[in-house]
């Protein structure tokens, strides 16, 4: 990332709390324990059109404290830091929830990710959710907010929703 500006950590309460949250809340036909291996795995989110990559920077074993660079679009960098990370396989409950530690772009004050999945009736449940608290910057505005930001998480929800359909069921 060429250029980096801090952003502020939060917690599992600023989901409930943050300016900005979006929200994708999806069955997929697969197990739990596959779409879990599947947003954990390096490179994740290839299949996302507005993602241009995702890569850890921590080696595996992933869990707390473990790193990924993101980067989303045009000039648009993430540095992550996970705080939560949760696996059950007994049960087929997995989350994890990172907050971004800094950008590439100003005018970002917070932003985290939260993922959970659990079983479903056929599948499993994904509740994706997104947290975002702007400071003043209109760039990041355009970029994190409004109609640009709503189309683009609607990509990835769509993007995702497709890629799940095309792998094996129930694997």
């Amino acid at each position: 990332m060429a250029r980096s500006y801090p952003l502020e950590s939060i917690d599992l309460e600023f989901f409930d709390s943050a300016p900005v949250t979006y929200v994708i809340d999806v069955n997929l036909p697969v197990s739990p324990a596959r779409a879990w291996a599947e947003l954990t795995r390096h490179n994740t989110l290839d299949w996302c059109r507005a993602i241009k990559s995702i890569e850890f920077t921590s080696p595996a074993p992933y869990g707390v404290g473990t790193t990924r660079k993101a980067s989303l679009g045009p000039g648009l960098a993430l540095s992550e830091h996970f705080f939560v990370w949760d696996e059950n396989s007994e049960t087929g409950e997995y989350r994890n929830a990172f907050h971004a530690v800094s950008a590439s772009t100003p005018g970002v004050k917070r932003f985290g990710e939260l993922t959970e999945i659990r079983p479903a009736d056929v599948g499993c449940r994904l509740v994706w959710s997104f947290a975002l608290e702007l400071s003043t910057s209109a760039k990041a505005v355009t970029a994190f907010s409004g109609p640009t930001a709503a189309s683009v998480f609607k990509t990835v929800e769509t993007d995702t929703i497709r890629h799940f359909a095309k792998l094996s069921p129930q694997t």
